[in-house]
């Protein structure tokens, strides 16, 4: 008999997924005098729902700790930015509803780091027919297809991006064959195509599988004839649910996942530790050298009692992408003026961290893979 799915984070943790978001204020900014009244406000919309928490809660963190340190230590003492956080459920409506928030905030010059993935795609989307006049910044999105290049300003690696590095990495080793797993049957329609288009360029054989019943029942039934080397499709709790199945397996798999997988979650789940786990990255590793790394580091240890993460630390980058380009506009600016300083695409390096254009595409975009050991370390 199966074991009951495994709970995620947020019931690891004892609490709901708006306790959760709701455990640090809603804004990061100084106290309200009269200047700070008229200061710009910079809207963070995130998904609270069961299936995207774990990216959320993390990638605000990042960037709530980057707007907290921009207004206490950083330009923002002369020009403060208020930086709010909306929830939304997960659903259209739920998301419209944010919007039309926005629309009403006078003092609120472009949306900033929105996430997860699914959200970040549905704004994205939203904004292409809306007349609404605001930048989107620096979202959580993995799929630059549905974004309008003159609203949406992406700086992390596409779905397809990562697919391709993991999918390229894998061919150089030889691998001739490659198993793909849909966390769910929404995933296969949204990603499936793209993927085998990805695999039949590297001439790679691609037997996908989606669950029936649950994840884990579909890590038992694998055969031996199944791909040793296995594409994860979904988020952390799902591959751990996967991979808990993989343990009744006497074949050793190889299981690699994109962006969304957050290995340090993972292994603290304790459901790998009998598969090698691999992972993309749109950002550096944690641990790294990089000044933006390390400003990173030590903002999240002053400010809040989180480990580092990949996503904290995208949030991180977004908030400071944001910034170096507000800093480019003059005080008082409006929503469009904002909105065509995003617009000119100017080539920036922060801290190490690349953004660069080609007309109006990014290029360049970071990807790396890192992976979760057997004794729980996390390798670069």
């Amino acid at each position: 008999m199966p074991l009951p799915p495994i709970p995620r984070r947020q019931l690891l943790l004892g609490v709901t997924a708006s306790a959760l978001l709701a455990s640090l204020p809603a804004r990061a900014q100084p106290s309200k005098t009269a200047a700070t009244a008229r200061s710009p406000e910079i809207v963070q919309i995130v998904d609270s729902s069961t299936g995207q928490l774990d990216v959320s809660r993390d990638f605000m963190i990042g960037s709530r700790a980057a707007w907290q340190d921009f207004n206490t230590r950083g330009a923002g003492r002369s020009r403060p930015v208020q930086h709010t956080v909306i929830e939304v459920d997960g659903t259209p409506a739920s998301l419209h509803r944010a919007l039309d928030t926005v629309r009403h905030l006078p003092q609120c010059v472009a949306l900033c780091g929105t996430a997860g993935d699914r959200t970040a795609a549905q704004l994205a989307t939203l904004l292409r027919q809306d007349p609404l006049e605001i930048a989107h910044v620096a979202p959580w999105l993995h799929n630059d297809s549905v974004a309008s290049p003159e609203r949406t300003f992406s700086i992390f690696a596409s779905r397809q991006e990562q697919i391709g590095h993991a999918l390229r990495s894998l061919s150089v080793i030889g691998v001739t064959e490659l198993g793909a797993v849909y966390a769910s049957a929404q995933e296969y329609a949204q990603y499936h195509a793209e993927v085998a288009r990805i695999a039949a360029d590297l001439k790679l054989r691609l037997l996908p599988y989606t669950p029936t019943d649950t994840l884990q029942q579909l890590g038992q039934r694998l055969t031996p004839q199944t791909p040793a080397l296995l594409l994860f499709v979904g988020g952390t709790p799902e591959l751990a649910q996967f991979t808990l199945g993989l343990e009744k397996q006497a074949r050793q798999r190889y299981v690699v996942g994109l962006a969304d997988v957050n290995l340090q979650i993972l292994n603290q789940l304790g459901q790998s530790r009998n598969t090698a786990v691999m992972a993309t990255q749109v950002v550096p590793m944690v641990t790294a050298g990089l000044s933006i790394v390390r400003n990173y580091r030590e903002t999240l240890a002053r400010l809040f009692d989180e480990p580092p993460t990949p996503q904290s630390l995208a949030g991180y980058i977004a908030a400071r992408y944001a910034q170096e380009v507000l800093q480019t506009v003059e005080a008082g600016a409006t929503r469009a003026q904002v909105l065509q300083a995003f617009q000119k695409r100017s080539a920036l390096d922060l801290g190490g961290f690349r953004i660069s254009y080609q007309a109006q595409r990014r290029t360049g975009a970071y990807v790396t893979q890192s992976m979760l050991s057997a004794d729980g370390r996390i390798l670069g």
